[in-house]
């Protein structure tokens, strides 16, 4: 699957500060490999989104919008409405908007904050005609329309500080340095989301023979064999507390049939889902 990266592959001549553009589509994608080479607000006007990053996943309709961190996740986009539709206005913007923005207002920030790379925010009237605002500037000259977006950017943190707080934007420049421990973030995060062996490659920024490597050495097991393991070990749980019937969740811990699910559940606990719900 081709990577997308944006904004360079939707704006592919124009270099600048802060970009904003009107996303439309006819045509739904089903996790999209999109490398973000910027901070992005995903303004979601039309349609349903998905986002799987490497420390969260999130679904959103367009009741909110995502404030995405610079970096690799895969997207799905769906249609929706009577328009059969997606539409999404994307504000792209680097970390040294955000360090700007901190010196000009004399900010200070936290340390050790939590690392966000995908944070849903609801919409409010306000939220929803800023995004629209942004549609509005193509007839301004280039130069003039940076001034207006890098305005338009302090306007959108200002505001939304006022409604969040700092945490959203500390958590925009928090990095990770540590190798093994962002390689742990990526599958603990993602043990129970159906993800391919290629797209948790991806997201850990590593090639398949790679990830595999780097996997074994730390976890000592095959990662097929380690992701079946915390499903099955998922699956007991649906099980025994929520009560639910093998037909009714197979599908949801990773397996195609019902009888394969069965098997792999009587060759881990020696007893059929059936008998174990009733020990």
């Amino acid at each position: 699957m081709k990577t997308v990266i944006l904004p360079e592959d939707l704006i592919p001549y124009e270099k600048a500060d802060v970009l904003a553009y009107d996303y439309r589509a006819q045509q739904e994608s089903t996790k999209q490999q999109v490398d973000l080479s910027m901070n992005t607000f995903s303004f979601l006007m039309e349609g349903y989104k998905e986002v799987h990053s490497d420390i969260k996943s999130t679904a959103i309709s367009n009741t909110e919008f995502l404030l995405m961190k610079a970096g690799k996740c895969l997207m799905t986009e769906k249609l929706t409405g009577t328009n059969n539709s997606y539409r999404s206005v994307l504000f792209f913007f680097p970390n040294e908007a955000v360090l700007q923005f901190v010196k000009k207002y004399s900010i200070t920030l936290s340390k050790n904050i939590e690392r966000k790379t995908i944070q849903p925010i609801p919409f409010d009237r306000y939220l929803r005609t800023f995004a629209e605002s942004l549609t509005c500037l193509d007839h301004l000259s280039s130069s003039n329309r940076q001034r207006v977006l890098q305005v338009k950017f302090e306007e959108l943190i200002l505001y939304l500080i006022d409604n969040l707080g700092h945490s959203f934007l500390e958590s925009l420049i928090t990095s990770v340095n540590d190798y093994d421990l962002h390689f742990q973030q990526v599958i603990e995060n993602n043990k129970l989301n159906k993800l391919t062996l290629n797209e948790l490659a991806f997201l850990c920024n590593m090639s398949l023979s790679t990830f595999k490597r780097t996997f074994e050495k730390q976890y000592r097991v095959s990662p097929s064999k380690w992701f079946q393991e915390r499903r099955l070990e998922y699956a007991a749980i649906l099980l025994k507390n929520e009560r639910k019937r093998p037909s009714d969740i197979y599908l949801e811990v990773g397996y195609e049939s019902l009888t394969n699910f069965i098997q792999a559940f009587k060759s881990k606990y020696g007893v059929t889902p059936k008998q174990f719900q009733s020990t």
